[in-house]
């Protein structure tokens, strides 16, 4: 019987990790052309001010319903004992966070050196509203592996923001026609994901169970705002040190070498701290879990880590033009912080699981703690390179030891995460030889490009064609 309930769950998984990579990978690739297309209508300056307004959001955004929504999605109770009062605080803190920033909008934009940006960041505080009314259908399709309902969602904004975006670029609105699109890709993904919610939930509330949610969710809000001050930080201090032209070239740098994690990462999560959450009972599933799941991972992200690294300059030169040439000097580095953003983010989700939500914040706050020095210090000494070298520097020293010392109750040792990873990490060194070789032999940026990219993939195909029974095995599974 329990074999039975495991394959029914694995299949489960993998099949919401089979719509969720399609997803993702729509996504991004159209996100990709879009941007390209953005760069050459929208001029740095105007990617910089949307760039503040984008910092804000996102940093409110990550406490926006105060962390209930993942208690619903790990919950052992019914869903409907806790869905009303999960509903009232969702809405209840978004629509409170939606006016501080209207009312707090100037000072945000004047602490960022970007005046100008405060009517753009005033208009995308709606999203904050719209994010608490549709957490709980959110929150039910994670818990139900509903991730082809996620697909359509996702899919129909995305069709809707871009056309917002394009049509008001070309009229020449600059940055408010980025801030127009966000809202509209917000509201079309609620519309749906209510359309195809079963059984709406209505507020209410019962103080014991507010109680219970805000104890499991509020450290872990603490942490999401950690998590969205480390990933933001950067921009703060780009934009007040170096000014709204660098920041334009940073956030462009940025987009890029977060589309591994983006691209790789996001279908994962979209199921792990579910996945994981079922699990959790069964110390040496729990643990093994994680481990093949880091192993995946990698097998996808360390090419594209290693290809958008060795070939920045080209890639940004002939994709967005030379006026974005800047963006490609931080590049290299920001991207080895995405590889490692993939592996970090897949362990927050398992300690999440394992209801280790103080951990995480302790974690997240040392390592704020830790970066906003460097930044500054680096952006003095070299830039937005130097912005990006300190981010690297600071999950390698600081973050990776202190996962691994929350892994240690669970049997996640370095060498067993290590194993997981060799012969990736293998195949991407192998990459980088042969990138760095045909560099000395093709100096054209297109050809780099092109030459470089094909054969460093076939060299990293060679060394991982040992792991290929595993990943077939998992798409067998998703297609059962």
């Amino acid at each position: 019987m329990a074999r039975a309930v495991t394959a029914g769950l694995e299949r489960k998984v993998t099949s919401a990790i089979r719509w969720s990579a399609v997803n993702s990978l729509v996504q991004r690739l159209g996100q990709v052309g879009v941007g390209i297309l953005v760069a050459r209508l929208v001029a740095p300056e105007q990617f910089g001010v949307f760039a503040v307004a984008l910092v804000v959001m996102n940093i409110v955004l990550s406490i926006s319903e105060m962390g209930v929504s993942v208690a619903l999605v790990r919950t052992d109770r019914p869903v409907e004992e806790l869905a009303p009062t999960v509903t009232t605080l969702s809405i209840a803190s978004g629509t409170l966070l939606c006016l501080v920033c209207v009312l707090g909008a100037p000072w945000f934009a004047e602490a960022m050196g970007t005046p100008q940006a405060t009517g753009v960041i005033r208009l995308m505080s709606v999203s904050l509203v719209v994010a608490g009314v549709s957490a709980v259908p959110g929150a039910l399709l994670q818990r139900e592996f509903r991730q082809n309902h996620k697909f359509v969602a996702d899919t129909s904004a995305f069709v809707v923001g871009t056309a917002v975006t394009v049509v008001l670029a070309l009229l020449g609105f600059g940055a408010w026609s980025l801030a127009w699109s966000r809202i509209a890709t917000n509201l079309v993904s609620a519309g749906v994901m209510f359309a195809y919610t079963e059984r709406w939930y209505r507020p209410g509330f019962d103080p014991r169970q507010a109680r219970e949610l805000l104890a499991f969710g509020l450290p872990l809000a603490g942490a999401s705002l950690l998590v969205f001050g480390v990933l933001n930080v950067d921009q703060i201090v780009v934009g007040s040190v170096l000014g709204t032209v660098q920041l334009g070239y940073y956030l462009l740098a940025f987009n890029l070498a977060n589309w591994p994690v983006a691209a790789f990462s996001q279908p994962v999560r979209s199921v792990s701290l579910a996945a994981f959450s079922q699990v959790r009972d069964d110390p040496e599933m729990f643990a093994r879990t994680f481990a093949r799941a880091l192993r995946l991972l990698a097998l996808a992200t360390v090419p594209a880590c290693v290809l958008l690294a060795v070939l920045a300059d080209p890639l940004v030169r002939v994709v967005y033009g030379e006026r974005w040439a800047p963006a490609a000097q931080a590049l290299a580095l920001l991207v080895a912080l995405g590889a490692l953003r993939v592996a970090l983010e897949l362990g927050y989700d398992y300690l999440a699981s394992a209801g280790r939500s103080r951990a995480i914040f302790v974690i997240h706050l040392v390592w704020l703690a830790a970066l906003v020095p460097l930044l500054a210090l680096g952006a003095h000494v070299d830039g937005i390179r130097g912005v990006a070298a300190a981010q690297s520097v600071v999950v390698l020293v600081f973050i990776v030891p202190a996962y691994l010392v929350a892994f240690r109750p669970y049997g996640l040792r370095a060498g067993v995460l290590g194993a997981a990873v060799a012969r990736p990490l293998l195949g991407g060194l192998v990459m980088v030889a042969v990138a760095l070789g045909v560099e000395e032999l093709v100096e054209a940026p297109l050809w780099r490009l092109l030459v470089s990219g094909a054969l460093a993939s076939l060299a990293y195909a060679a060394v991982v064609y040992p792991l290929r029974h595993e990943v077939l095995g998992l798409l067998r599974r998703s297609g059962t």
